[in-house]
Order: C-alpha cells, then sequence, then structure tokens
C-alpha cells in the first residue's frame, strides 16, 4: 500500500500543510502516523482530499462535503451519498440562481442611473 507524506499531498493538491492539519483535524483525513510521529496519508486520503477540493469548487461548505463523503461508510452502495449530493446540489443551483436575479436587478439598476448621469451631462453640455 503506498502512503504520502504531506509533503507531497500539499504539493500535489497545492494546499498549504495548516490546511492539510486543519482537515485532519475537523474529521475530513485521517493520516496515520510513523513512528517518528510523521503522517502517512494512504490512497483514500488522497481521494477524499480530490473530492474536498472538487466540492469547494462547487460551492460545498466543508460540513457539506464531510457529510456526502462519510455517507458512503454508511452505505457502501452509494445510494445515501447520491441522493444527499443532489439534494446539496440543487440548493446550489437555488443559491446561484437566487444570485443572477440580484445581480441582473443591480445591473438594471447600474443602466438607469448611467443613464440619467448621460442625459445630465448631455444637458449640461
Amino acid at each position: 500500500m503506498k502512503f504520502y507524506s504531506i509533503r507531497e499531498m500539499t504539493n500535489e493538491f497545492e494546499m498549504t500543510h495548516r490546511t492539510l492539519r486543519y482537515y485532519e483535524e475537523i474529521g475530513l483525513l485521517h493520516p496515520t502516523y510513523t513512528e517518528s510521529g510523521r503522517r502517512e496519508y494512504s490512497q483514500k486520503d488522497r481521494t477524499r482530499l480530490y473530492l474536498i477540493q472538487r466540492g469547494k469548487h462547487l460551492g460545498f461548505s466543508l460540513q457539506e462535503i464531510k457529510e456526502m463523503i462519510d455517507l458512503f461508510l454508511i452505505d457502501r452502495t452509494g445510494k445515501k451519498q447520491l441522493r444527499k449530493t443532489i439534494e446539496y446540489g440543487n440548493q446550489k443551483i437555488e443559491e446561484i440562481n437566487e444570485k443572477i436575479n440580484e445581480l441582473n436587478l443591480l445591473k438594471e439598476e447600474i443602466i438607469m442611473m448611467k443613464s440619467k448621469l448621460e442625459k445630465t451631462l448631455l444637458e449640461i453640455g
């Protein structure tokens, strides 16, 4: 079984040692320790770290990511994990749609203000 050092993991995933240790503190990663106290990350940890980064990129919180990943430990079929991921995905889509609506309203406001300013500028010559 291949193990990865903290340096290998941080280099591969372009993150700090502190971030990796934090993920360990909150239970997202579970490295083993050598007799000298050095962390060793398994392929499972490496896969989890990939999923963490992917989840963060998609806007999920670390708590949501942890819940989704941990569901696979409860249900090896993956059904519960998939259902939860779909549920969280639907929530993210709703949040994104709300942000899009807010930005469109803001854009309309700015366009109206700009139009008024341009009109004022023309009037004062």
